[in-house]
């Protein structure tokens, strides 16, 4: 019996890295002789962010049927609850502990929690990263990456970027680089290459009445999809732009943005509130350059300068689990326009649905996004060359068994395979 523990936000929570945890976890659990359980946050960021993060609107319980032990436990704010973690951990004697590393401020807790595994258990500690060198690429990110993913006895990177950014940061580590298992040599830390597996949680509904919602939501022919939460690295200011000069060329199109503003989920009216974005105000002020602050980011308010409303349809909210479908069956095409990318979990449901990905040539995407094939590229920055990628996507469709054939080996299955070396 294998005994696997899976760190990383519960399922309680919003987002993809939740949904990407989840889902690894119930691919453990389906492998014959795994015990599997979640280790989670309670609370995983500091208390003065502004924003709610626990998903207070899906219905369904996601690990219905499985086997699966979720142990809500490890708070950010409280260092007594890393202790704990460790201990928690460490008393489930598991075979490996696969930590989510997706954002750089939690380098703290869990480097706390990696070293202790590492220096008194004989746990494998891997570290699955999402990223290695953060957007902001500041040196404080810098500081607390190295701190969090120094103790991994096995890396995971989904794309070759990553891996190469892991050895910009630790130049001095022997890394070995396989597509499963572990590296044959005792002296190296293994980095197993893998992908952003396709998610199998968001379903196509075949009884989707398709032009009937789209009649509803008031879309025209070909509908490009912006999905997730807005935030500035993911260019949804520039998808607007690029998006009102395809309507200037046809009337025939629409754009679909549909996910939570990312710094707008709190009752802006309420006192703790306030405080919050007080407090996280002077904090951003001592540690973010300017530019990188998106507290004011407000790409919608370009629809209406732009003349375009009629042709945009917007649903600024958190969406449900049960609901995803809908607008990726309604949609032609997802816009992935972002300023710098790390793997994406939209692009990945994208998949799913056999939808072709338009993209910036930016971070993993032309790895993933053959230009022509699954999609198109376009290049950063560059209105026309987006507008025109939109534009092509419907005078030259992709064929969607192309896109079947691309998402083909991207399984959860496979990957969980290649982390146990099966």
């Amino acid at each position: 019996m294998k005994k696997i523990v899976c760190f990383g936000p519960g399922p309680q929570f919003k987002g993809g890295i939740a949904n990407y945890n989840t889902s690894l976890a119930k691919t453990l659990d389906t492998v014959p002789d795994c015990e599997v359980h979640i280790v989670s946050w309670t609370q995983q960021y500091p208390a003065i962010i502004p924003r709610d993060f626990i998903d207070r609107k899906s219905r369904k319980d996601q690990l219905e049927g499985t086997d699966i032990k979720v142990h809500y436990l490890t708070n950010f704010n409280r260092p007594s609850t890393w202790r704990k973690t460790y201990r928690l951990i460490r008393d489930l004697k598991p075979d490996m502990v696969i930590f989510q590393w997706a954002i750089a401020l939690q380098g703290l807790p869990l480097g706390n929690i990696a070293r202790k595994l590492r220096k008194h258990t004989s746990i494998e500690v891997i570290f699955d990263l999402h990223f290695v060198i953060q957007k902001e690429n500041s040196k404080i990110d810098k500081f607390f990456t190295k701190k969090g993913i120094r103790h991994a006895h096995t890396y995971v990177v989904h794309a070759l970027k990553t891996y190469n950014e892991l050895k910009q940061l630790f130049p001095d580590e022997n890394l070995a680089i396989v597509n499963s298992g572990r590296s044959d040599d005792p002296k190296a830390k293994t980095v197993i290459k893998l992908y952003h597996p396709v998610y199998n949680m968001f379903k196509p509904d075949p009884s989707l009445d398709i032009e009937a919602l789209k009649k509803e939501l008031k879309l025209n022919k070909h509908v490009f999809l912006f999905f997730g939460f807005i935030r500035k690295y993911k260019g949804l200011h520039n998808a607007i732009e690029a998006f009102a000069k395809v309507v200037n060329q046809r009337k025939d199109v629409s754009l679909m943005i549909v996910g939570e503003a990312f710094w707008q989920t709190l009752d802006t009216k309420s006192f703790s509130t306030k405080l919050k974005k007080l407090t996280f105000g002077i904090a951003k002020k001592l540690f973010l350059k300017k530019a990188d602050d998106e507290q004011n980011y407000r790409p919608l308010e370009a629809i209406s300068k732009l003349g375009i409303e009629d042709y945009v349809y917007q649903c600024i909210e958190f969406v449900p689990n049960e609901d995803v479908h809908k607008y990726f069956q309604v949609s032609d095409a997802v816009v992935l326009y972002y300023l710098y990318a790390t793997p994406s979990g939209v692009e990945s449901i994208g998949y799913n649905f056999k939808m072709p990905m338009l993209a910036t040539n930016v971070g993993h995407f032309p790895e993933t996004v053959k230009d022509g094939f699954n999609g198109y590229l376009a290049e950063p920055d560059d209105i026309e060359s987006m507008a025109q990628a939109m534009i092509k996507s419907i005078e030259q469709p992709i064929p969607r068994e192309n896109i079947a054939t691309t998402a083909a080996d991207m399984s959860w299955k496979n990957y969980a395979k290649a982390i146990l070396g099966r």
